[in-house]
């Protein structure tokens, strides 16, 4: 199993410091660095920065949202950021939420499997510098009638193919990004449950394509803190876990609350849900079962990270990125070598 790290959304007054993790993360032997993007900064920036100033570390976009580019804009920019890291980019890819699909750009949520699938065979199509066509529910490229005609991609990418990610939390998006992807971006991961909420999916996804589960990347971000005192460090995650169960998408399109009713926690959910949209954020972290934060996170001594590292290696994982916690650099620094240590202590190094 490799160990990634996740620097999350750039603009959030740790920029500097998200650089020095990155570096540092580099140094240590991770295999690949995600930054995200919502509606503040975006990913392939915050990518070209961190490649420009890493060595070895993969840079990965976790994600670059579907409704945000074209998909031919996505396979240039995959293809120029693979070229100017010399071959360390991993694209991943995500539907975003009704929200901010509808909200901030302007684009219909509607069928996103779909929308998904079409979007794949787009860029990865325009990646093989064929000339691009393409006739689906929708796009249709060149448009009809006009006067476009099909292109292909002028810069070579370092490699002849970058691997390709989804973000998928529901059992059908899941099962498609096993059939039609590299790997899956998957989050709020409890290694218990794991087989059941993703790997089984994931699994029949790839049975239907006719592939088995080897080669493909099983990619849970994990949120890691360093300490003796596992209450006081599962307290740190309540807002962030009340946010997503709680506030992420509408009462009736929550994937991440329907995530945390499937792992049996459905009337917490519910509750927290109910709290955080009432406007009472600090109620809906304090109804955050401590046993959800605890088993979707490391939390503790590098001794008992190392125990469940083993466990979500057992469950299947094969890249667990770690999102290194603390209030200070220093803090977040340690966080990232105990994440190496406990990989060693684990074995699986």
């Amino acid at each position: 199993m490799q160990l990634g790290i996740n620097l999350g959304y750039w603009g959030a007054g740790m920029d500097a410091d998200n650089l020095a993790v990155a570096k540092e993360a580099d140094k240590l032997g991770y295999a690949v660095c995600w930054a995200a993007e919502a509606y503040g900064s975006d990913a392939a920036t915050v990518l070209s920065w961190v490649a420009a100033q890493t060595e070895r570390i993969d840079i990965g976009s976790a994600i670059f949202q579907i409704p945000a580019r074209q998909p031919a804009m996505t396979a240039m920019t995959a293809a120029t950021l693979d070229s100017l890291s010399g071959g360390r980019f991993r694209l991943g890819l995500g539907v975003s939420g009704p929200q901010v699909s509808e909200g901030w750009y302007g684009v219909k949520f509607d069928k996103p499997l779909a929308r998904t699938r079409e979007y794949v065979e787009i860029v990865r199509k325009a990646m093989t510098r064929e000339r691009l066509s393409y006739e689906g529910e929708h796009w249709t490229l060149p448009l009809p009638d006009g006067p476009g005609k099909p292109l292909k991609l002028t810069v070579h990418p370092e490699r002849e193919h970058i691997p390709l990610y989804v973000a998928a939390i529901g059992p059908k998006n899941l099962e498609q990004t096993g059939e039609i992807a590299d790997g899956a971006l998957l989050i709020f991961p409890a290694a218990e449950h794991l087989e059941e909420t993703a790997i089984r999916h994931l699994r029949a996804g790839r049975e239907k394509a006719g592939k088995t589960m080897d080669g493909f990347d099983v990619v849970p971000t994990v949120p890691l803190a360093v300490g003796d005192d596992i209450n006081g460090l599962a307290d740190m995650f309540r807002p962030y876990t009340a946010l997503y169960v709680g506030g992420m998408g509408s009462r009736k399109q929550n994937f991440y609350n329907q995530l945390a009713q499937r792992m049996g926690y459905e009337k917490e959910a519910a509750e927290i849900q109910d709290k955080y949209l009432a406007g009472d954020k600090a109620g809906a972290a304090a109804a955050v079962p401590h046993e959800l934060i605890d088993s979707t996170t490391l939390l503790g001594s590098v001794d008992r990270i190392a125990e469940r590292m083993q466990a979500y290696a057992a469950a299947g994982v094969t890249t667990l990125t770690l999102a290194p916690a603390g209030f200070t650099l220093e803090e977040r620094i340690t966080a990232l070598r105990a994440g190496t240590q406990a990989l060693e202590r684990a074995g699986l190094a």
